[in-house]
């Protein structure tokens, strides 16, 4: 599906703007994130053009805004319903690519790859969401879902057509063909790219993709400038978003874990 958002790198405001504390801002994010559908329907055949207003002013948007489908996009992400919400939107009219503008402007599919809800994410590219939209925490939808281990959307985002052009990309999805195709392309990659390929390897849990770049002179110790003190072992141990918020969840219904019970 074409999309109508601006050109590519291009910078998109709504038309409508409210205060985040507006009575009718506050309502239609309250319905949104509690999946409160007969209420979004009956906002937006009211008034339609609800459906890609920029909710101005909140705290950690600073500068931008949010748009109904980054409610349903938000983190933790996983909202009541988040799905049937952005698709109503997108019937309304939401346009998928309307950024929340500020210093670090993201599309909601920036921020549904960022908490790995891949639901939200399949509405929002049979939507139109562009796939390769620059400018977000990281850089592109898939740049995000890689970077914070969110390994179904980046996956997703892979099998839709995204681009997978850096040899980092490649590794952490385990795409062999293509990360041989990278490794041998005209323009060498450096030993930095290299590195950084190796540790995202690491990160998806990628053995095989890991073996090769270390017999393609990869440094097994060497950690991102981005990274901190985080090793390519500590990456490999940690989990990926979607099991972290798992956790989180479980740990807040209650639940609790063997090791949580020894000394």
């Amino acid at each position: 599906m074409a999309s109508s958002g601006p050109p590519r790198g291009e910078s998109s405001k709504p038309a409508l703007m409210l205060p985040h504390d507006d009575p009718v801002a506050i309502e239609l994010a309250l319905a949104v994130h509690f999946g409160q559908l007969d209420i979004l329907k009956s906002l937006l055949s009211e008034r339609r053009e609800l459906a890609s207003v920029g909710m101005v002013g909140r705290k950690g948007v600073e500068g931008g805004w949010r748009t109904p489908l980054h409610v349903a996009t938000d983190w933790p992400g996983y909202f009541p319903s988040a799905p049937e919400s952005a698709a109503l939107l997108l019937e309304a009219g939401a346009d998928p690519n309307l950024d929340s503008g500020g210093s670090r402007p993201e599309t909601p599919l920036h921020w549904a790859a960022s908490n790995d809800d891949v639901d939200v994410a399949v509405v929002l590219i049979d939507g139109g969401a562009r796939l390769d939209t620059p400018g977000g925490s990281i850089g592109t939808p898939l740049d995000n879902a890689i970077g914070y281990g969110c390994w179904h959307v980046a996956r997703l985002l892979a099998e839709r057509g995204a681009p997978v052009d850096r040899l980092w990309h490649a590794a952490a999805l385990g795409m062999l063909s293509r990360l041989d195709e990278l490794l041998a392309a005209g323009t060498a990659p450096t030993q930095s790219e290299i590195n950084q390929a190796f540790y995202h390897a690491c990160q998806g849990g990628q053995l095989r993709a890991a073996q090769r770049l270390l017999a393609a002179g990869a440094d097994a110790t060497a950690i991102p400038d981005y990274a901190g003190d985080a090793t390519a072992l500590d990456m490999a141990l940690n989990p990926d978003t979607r099991r972290e918020q798992l956790a989180t969840w479980l740990r807040e219904q209650g639940a609790t874990a063997s090791a949580d019970d020894g000394g």
